[in-house]
């Protein structure tokens, strides 16, 4: 692990723990009011056109493109709750290097140091279709 003080490294783990149980409840919240009744709502409204099922339709992509990302951020804190068992967080994954306590305490779930990441990103801009 680098070089984080057990001090710093309870309070990334606090701050992981409750973004995690937040993400959570948010998810629940989410799927257990996605009954489609807004959507349902709109479908069944008098006079029906096309355009409501266009707006109901792409409230429901809006609704699934948000719960997909909750959803990742979710599995992001599970792997970082995995590096730190293993000892491996606050370590680059590219280059080994220590990510500073600023940039985890910024996000907590990086797994690169900003030189990194920047380098990461620049390759990405150039790409036609990013690959991880």
């Amino acid at each position: 692990m680098a070089a984080l003080h057990q001090s710093q490294l309870d309070q990334l783990v606090e701050k992981l723990k409750t973004e995690y149980q937040t993400l959570l409840r948010e998810v629940r919240e989410e799927l257990e009011n996605s009954g489609d009744q807004h959507r349902i709502d709109l479908l069944n409204s008098e006079p029906g056109d096309s355009g409501d099922e266009s707006i109901a339709n792409a409230l429901a992509d809006f609704n699934v493109a948000i719960l997909d990302r909750q959803i990742q951020r979710l599995r992001d804190i599970e792997a970082t709750f995995l590096r730190i068992r293993n000892e491996e967080y606050g370590a680059c994954i590219d280059c080994g290097g220590e990510i500073g306590f600023n940039r985890l305490m910024a996000y907590p779930t990086a797994k690169r140091c900003i030189v990194c990441q920047e380098q990461r990103e620049k390759q990405y801009a150039q790409e036609d279709h990013p690959k991880m």
